[in-house]
């Protein structure tokens, strides 16, 4: 329970991992480029695109929550 009176999810697989969406989507787009082979990193680019854009996006949804929750969030963070 958070000071502004919602909840954080710290339990199930939202407790693993802050972004554990994530790691699907992105084994999911590395699978697409691994029906390709492995002869050419032409494929491999849209799987490295992406894992640039999921970490970017990462850093940026912490910025929010920090903003959003304060000090709940630095405390979220300690335990997930």
């Amino acid at each position: 329970q958070t000071k502004r009176g919602t909840r954080l999810l710290t339990s199930g697989w939202w407790g693993a991992a802050r972004k554990i969406n994530y790691t699907g989507d992105w084994i999911m787009g590395l699978s697409w480029c691994m029906l390709c082979g492995f002869d050419s990193i032409v494929p491999y680019y849209y799987a490295i695109y992406f894992a640039i854009l999921l970490v970017h996006r990462s850093i940026r949804d912490d910025g929010m929550c920090k903003a959003k929750y304060g000090e709940d969030w630095d405390e979220y963070k300690r335990l997930v």
